[in-house]
C-alpha cells in the first residue's frame, strides 16, 4: 500500500491530526537516501566563486504530497559546498523569497562582515557576497539561515546544507574520500507535518520553551532512508564508509549507534581531526555539532543507524521537572538502514595518526569571561551573573548601546525568558568586547535543567574541561558548538588572533534554534 493510499483509507487526510510518526516506525516504506549535489563553485584567477539561490519550492516527502519548502539551488536544503584551504571565497547569496534571510557559515573563521548572522540581512530581491580566505584546517561544517528572530523557522523549512574544507593533510590521509560513494553526508533532522503535508512549527507555547521536537526523522530531506552501499551505477564497493554526521535539528539531540552495536571510528569533530581515530559504540550530537566516522561494513550484513535514550549518568540529560517534560530525547528513532552489497573491497586500514594539534594550556589566557545560561524557572534570570573579566579584575562585557537598561529587550521587539548573563538578545548591545591577539577562557555555566549546545562565532575553541573534569577523548579537537548540562561548567579556550572590527559583531548563542530565536544570544566585537 502506498503512502497516500494508507492516508486516504485511515481517514488521516483533512483530518487535523499529524501525518503517521515515522518516529515511532509507522512509515510504510523506505526511500533511498538523497545525496545533496556537490557544488563545485567556479574559477576565476586565485577566486573561487559559489553562486547560492535562496528560494522557495514544493518538495515530496510523502509520495502524492506537496509540501511547501525552502532551499538553496534546489526545493529543500542546499548543494554541500567543497572548499579548499588557502583559497580566496565568494559565497555569493541571491534571495529569491518574498521575506528576508542570511546564510551564516557555521564553524568558519571569517571577518564579522562575511559572517551572514543577523547584521548581514538579505533583503527580498537582493544579494549579498560573503568574501573572505579560507584560513583553517579541514572539517565538516555547514551553512544556515540566521535571521534574527526566525532562524528556528527558515531552518525548519529547509535553509542549510552542508560544508566541506579540505586541505593538504586531509587530502594525503587514506580515508574514504569519494563524496557520494565512501564519503557521505547525512544531515539529521526532524520534522512535524500537518495532515495536508505541511510543516506543522512551533505550535505550543511549550515548543517556545523547549525547543521543536519533530515527530519524522529526516537524513537529507529524505524520510525513512535507505543506503545501499554499492550499486549498478557505482563501479567501487568500499568496505568502509566515512560519514559525516550533521545535527542538523532544531532542538533535539541523538545518541547515535549502531544496531548491532559495532564499533565505529571516529575521526573528528566539529572543527576537524582528532589527533587519532577514537573507538566508539555511541556518539551524543546536540544541535548544531558534527563528526566524522569511518564504519567497516565488510560483513555484508544489513544495519541501522539509530537514536537511543542517553545514558542514566549522561550530564547533558535535562533534569528535574523539565526532564518530566522534556521525554523526547529520550525515545528510540530509526535514522538509516544501511543495506552492504556482497563482494566488497578492502578498504586501506584506518592511519592511526591524523594530524597535529597544539597543547590546550588554559595559562595561555590573557582573561576568563563568564557566562550563565538560564531559563524563566532557572535562579540566573534573578541573580543576573556578572560578565566575565580578565585575571587582574577588569571586566570584559560592556559595549556600545549596551547597559543594564538595555536589559530583556530583544531585537524585533521580542520578550524572553531565554538568557545569557541575565540578559536577552539587543541588536544595539555588544556585549562583549574582545582585544584582538588575545587568548581567552570562556566559562559557560547552565542554571538551567535543560542541556543547552552553546556555539561562538568567529573561529574554533578548545574544551578545557567541564566542572574541573577532563573532556572526553573523542571531542578534543577543534570545536565550535560545546554542550552543557544542566549544573554544568564548560571551560573553553579559544584565540581571537585577527579579524578585528569593532563595528561589527559575532553572536554567541544556544544552538537549541527556538531558544536562540527567544532570545539566549549575546553579541562580541573583536577590536
Amino acid at each position: 500500500m502506498h503512502r497516500r493510499q494508507f492516508l486516504e483509507t485511515s481517514g488521516i487526510l483533512g483530518s487535523g491530526l499529524l501525518l503517521p510518526a515515522t518516529l515511532w516506525g509507522q512509515s510504510l516504506d523506505s526511500n533511498p537516501l538523497n545525496i545533496p549535489a556537490l557544488l563545485m563553485g567556479e574559477r576565476s584567477g586565485n577566486r573561487q566563486r559559489y553562486q547560492l539561490d535562496v528560494r522557495s519550492g514544493e518538495t515530496e516527502f510523502f509520495p502524492g504530497i506537496s509540501t511547501s519548502t525552502f532551499g538553496i539551488n534546489s526545493d529543500f536544503l542546499g548543494p554541500t559546498l567543497r572548499l579548499r584551504r588557502d583559497d580566496e571565497v565568494t559565497l555569493a547569496v541571491n534571495n529569491q523569497l518574498d521575506e528576508s534571510t542570511t546564510l551564516h557559515w557555521h564553524g568558519l573563521h571569517v571577518p564579522a562582515a562575511a559572517d551572514g548572522g543577523p547584521h548581514q540581512v538579505v533583503e527580498p530581491g537582493a544579494s549579498w557576497n560573503a568574501n573572505f580566505h579560507v584560513n583553517q584546517e579541514a572539517g565538516t561544517f555547514w551553512y544556515h539561515s540566521h535571521l534574527l528572530g526566525k532562524t528556528g523557522e527558515q531552518v525548519y523549512k529547509g535553509l542549510a546544507g552542508m560544508l566541506l574544507i579540505e586541505d593538504e593533510n586531509s587530502n594525503s590521509l587514506e580515508i574514504p574520500n569519494e563524496y557520494g560513494v565512501d564519503d557521505i553526508p547525512l544531515i539529521i533532522q526532524d520534522r512535524n507535518f500537518n495532515a495536508d503535508g505541511s510543516f506543522r512549527y512551533m505550535n505550543t507555547p511549550m515548543e517556545s520553551m523547549l525547543g521543536v521536537f519533530g515527530n519524522t526523522v529526516m537524513v537529507n530531506g529524505t524520510i525513512n532512508p535507505r543506503f545501499e552501499l554499492g550499486t549498478d551505477k557505482i563501479r567501487s564497493h568500499p568496505n568502509k564508509i566515512r560519514f559525516r554526521l550533521l545535527n542538523g535539528s532544531n532542538a533535539r539531540t541523538y545518541n547515535l549507534t549502531f544496531s548491532d552495536g559495532r564499533e565505529m571510528h571516529q575521526l573528528a569533530c566539529d572543527g576537524g581531526f582528532l589527533e587519532s581515530p577514537v573507538s566508539m559504540r555511541q556518539i551524543e550530537l546536540a544541535p548544531g555539532e558534527r563528526c566524522e566516522i569511518v564504519v567497516d561494513f565488510s560483513d555484508g550484513a544489513p544495519v541501522d543507524l539509530i537514536s537511543i535514550p542517553m545514558a542514566a549518568d549522561s550530564p547533558f540529560r535535562t533534569t528535574g521537572m523539565m526532564g518530566n517534560m522534556l521525554t523526547m530525547n529520550q525515545v528510540r528513532l530509526q535514522i538509516l538502514s544501511i543495506q552492504p552489497q556482497a563482494n566488497r573491497e578492502n578498504s586501506p586500514a584506518i592511519p592511526s595518526r591524523l594530524t597535529t594539534l597544539p597543547e590546550i594550556d588554559p595559562g595561555s589566557a590573557d582573561r576568563i569571561r563568564q557566562f550563565t545560561l538560564s531559563m524563566g524557572m532557572g535562579m540566573g534570570m534573578m541573580m543576573g551573573r556578572g560578565r566575565g573579566g580578565d585575571r587582574g579584575g577588569d571586566r570584559g562585557g560592556g559595549g556600545r548601546g549596551g547597559g543594564p537598561g538595555n536589559r530583556g529587550r530583544m531585537g524585533g521587539g521580542m520578550g524572553s525568558m531565554h538568557r545569557i548573563n541575565g540578559e536577552a538578545m539587543d541588536m544595539a548591545t555588544i556585549n562583549e568586547r574582545v582585544p584582538v591577539g588575545s587568548t581567552e577562557i570562556w566559562e559557560i555555566e547552565n542554571n538551567s535543567m535543560m542541556m543547552h549546545p552553546f556555539h561562538i562565532h568567529h573561529g574554533q575553541f578548545r574544551i578545557v574541561d567541564s566542572n574541573n573534569r577532563a573532556w572526553p577523548a573523542h571531542e578534543q579537537a577543534y570545536k565550535d558548538t560545546v554542550k552543557v548540562g544542566p549544573g554544568q561548567r564548560v571551560r573553553v579556550l579559544m584565540k581571537f588572533e585577527d579579524y578585528a572590527d569593532p563595528e561589527l559583531p559575532y553572536m554567541y548563542h544556544c544552538h537549541i534554534l527556538e531558544h536562540e530565536d527567544a532570545g539566549m544570544m549575546g553579541q562580541f566585537v573583536v577590536e
